[in-house]
């Protein structure tokens, strides 16, 4: 029997490359990302999470403070887009930066689903992005978004087109 030859894994050195590549592409170069504040607090395949400040800019009700729903919503495609990228980082283990920021281009998302499950109040929130499935064409992703004090605000699930 030959033994199945494993994918080489980056290197150190290379690994850090893409996670500045995601961490530009993710807080900069997507515009919207800035306006909503996000910043990557973790690369962990498993759990992918982004981080972002309450700022009155994200304020759905005046009266109360509460964060948008829309801002609630276009956060979670967010990090299931990000869990999407770096499932797919994880998966295709050899490639170098560029060739995995090459992917990322040809991800989409098909479709959404948010559930409000209580108030978005808070000071910090983070989101986070796990992968129940990610095939050749189609991810599958469930999200989550909790406030600093760990409520849950929200949760979504979403399929993203990989391929």
């Amino acid at each position: 029997m030959t033994p199945v030859a494993l994918t080489p894994r980056r290197s150190a050195a290379e690994q850090q490359r893409l996670e500045a590549t995601l961490r530009e592409m993710f807080e900069h170069r997507i515009s919207f990302n800035e306006v909503l504040g996000l910043k990557v607090a973790s690369f962990d395949p498993a759990a992918p999470q982004l981080v972002f400040d309450m700022r009155p800019e994200l304020v759905g009700h005046y009266l109360y403070g509460r964060l948008h729903g829309g801002a609630i919503a276009a956060v979670l495609d967010t990090v299931g887009g990000f869990a999407a990228v770096v499932g797919i980082a994880e998966k295709f283990a050899g490639e170098s930066a560029e060739q995995v920021a090459h992917r990322f281009g040809r991800i989409g998302t098909i479709d959404l689903r948010t559930d409000f499950l209580h108030q978005g109040i808070g000071k910090q929130f983070t989101a986070t992005g796990r992968i129940t499935r990610l095939g050749g064409r189609i991810a599958s992703i469930q999200m989550t978004l909790e406030n600093e004090s760990g409520l849950l605000i929200a949760t979504g699930s979403a399929a993203y087109v990989v391929s």
